[in-house]
């Protein structure tokens, strides 16, 4: 596990919100390689890797794409309207620090995210006004008064915006940060690729990474799925919240979601192993969810489905889960992979 949170930390500190995830995927090529698989970006960015064994393929995938926005509008005033990137939330990003990412000079410049007419003491309706992003903008830590100061910046539309994780691991276990959806699986699945590089686990059947760049707009899993592969299981959050029965301290098999069932017999034999080898592990039914197993179905991909994660609270916000529900699901990613289906 101090693998999986040093990986965690370093995942974390490259800014990849959906469709501007370059350099995460060649850091995740890169510590693959340096394990000695055969890592490989595909056509639209992501990372696949298959790990070995025989017989009955298997795929776990992990998105490294997170939320986060895009400049619309450079204003009259310097500042920047932005529109959302995936399903970024206004009212939990207000007063967050950002980074915006200019694509054509590749300067980088620090803001925030705040309310028009920020201040308390000027604006009467700060209280009552909606947070939109119409109604929000990004205060450039650069000189910017005007439209063509902004664009002297080399800042142009289209330019994306990455937000501050803010990661915290505290002594008593819990990992706080925004994106854990889903770099914290991501970094599992490298805990796990680890473990099978070192020899201290073992495959009875042929297992593939596919790490993900655009699950957060829908079609991550959509293409590059390798012809034998017969199974994927999407490693991303799992809910927690109003209820559901996981917390931050297990593992979530989630049989259902906002889509419909996930297959009987890999959510049943998931259960199984977990049951079996005392996994700490909750089924739950997500009410407002959508994963990277079923944008593969819905691309026409044939394949049996599940999805599998540790607990995350605040999903979207400032998420919390902890050391046990990833070492858990590292557990339960091994001992799947200890069956044939």
């Amino acid at each position: 596990m101090e693998y999986v949170i040093e990986q965690l930390k370093r995942i974390m500190a490259i800014p990849s919100p959906s469709g501007y995830t370059d350099r995460a995927a060649n850091y995740i090529r890169e510590e693959l390689a340096g394990m000695g698989y055969g890592a490989w970006l595909t056509n639209k960015g992501g990372v696949m890797a298959c790990l070995g064994g025989d017989g009955d393929p298997l795929i776990f995938s992990a998105h490294i794409d997170t939320l986060g926005a895009m400049v619309a509008e450079i204003k009259s005033n310097g500042k920047l309207r932005v529109v959302s990137v995936g399903g970024l939330n206004p009212y939990n990003t207000e007063a967050e620090n950002c980074v915006v990412h200019c694509r054509l000079s590749g300067a980088q410049y620090e803001g925030t995210l705040q309310l028009n007419n920020a201040s308390i003491h000027v604006n009467r309706e700060y209280a009552s006004t909606k947070r939109e992003f119409k109604n929000m903008e990004v205060v450039l830590d650069a000189e910017s008064d005007s439209a063509e100061a902004a664009a002297a910046l080399g800042i142009s539309v289209g330019d994306f915006v990455s937000f501050d994780p803010r990661i915290v691991v505290t002594d008593s276990g819990y990992i706080k940060s925004r994106f854990l959806d889903d770099k914290l699986s991501a970094a599992i699945l490298l805990g796990y690729a680890k473990r099978i590089a070192d020899g201290r686990a073992a495959l009875k059947r042929k297992v593939y990474l596919y790490f993900t760049v655009y699950e957060e707009v829908g079609h991550g899993c959509a293409g590059a799925i390798p012809p034998d592969a017969v199974e994927i299981v999407s490693v991303d959050m799992g809910c927690v919240g109003d209820g559901l029965t996981c917390t931050e301290r297990q593992v979530s098999i989630c049989v259902a979601d906002s889509h419909g069932p996930y297959n009987y017999a890999v959510t049943t034999a998931l259960m199984r192993c977990a049951k079996e080898r005392g996994i700490d592990y909750a089924a739950d039914v997500y009410p407002m969810y959508g994963s990277d197993a079923e944008a593969a179905l819905y691309a026409g991909h044939e394949l049996r489905h599940g999805l599998i994660g540790p607990g995350v609270y605040a999903s979207h916000g400032y998420e919390r889960s902890h050391i046990s529900g990833a070492k858990h699901t590292l557990e339960l990613i091994e001992a799947y992979t200890l069956e044939q289906n």
